[in-house]
């Protein structure tokens, strides 16, 4: 019984792990359009996301993703800085932009042997 108990705590634990985040994904309109491995980042680089509503600039460094510019009427999404881990997403409502961490996560189990 004990055995079991043990097994079944360290494969939960295993499932709820969130570790930091390798990969963004970037949607507009909840269309995804690319996927940042923030980890493999060599040089610093920028890209941009246009929408009907405005542009936003989006700065990649090694581990951290940013809306570094935007021509929306607030500039919160400029303001939210630097996101390099967790679960924390960059959004930018009037543009419709979401830069969203994806954690690390287990693969699917399906049995468990004993």
């Amino acid at each position: 019984m004990f055995a079991a108990i043990l097994i079944i705590s360290t494969v939960a634990a295993f499932l709820l792990r969130q570790g930091p985040a390798n990969r963004v994904n970037v949607y507009q309109d909840g269309e995804f359009i690319k996927s940042v491995y923030l980890s493999e980042v060599e040089e610093p680089y920028t890209f941009t996301v246009e929408h009907e509503n405005g542009t936003n600039l989006i700065s990649v460094e090694n581990g951290r993703i940013r809306i570094s510019g935007a021509d929306c009427p607030d500039g919160a999404c400029i303001r939210q800085g630097w996101v390099g881990g967790g679960n924390t997403p960059i959004v930018c409502l009037p543009h419709r932009l979401v830069i969203k961490p994806e954690t690390a996560t287990a693969p699917d189990i399906d049995a468990i042997a004993r």
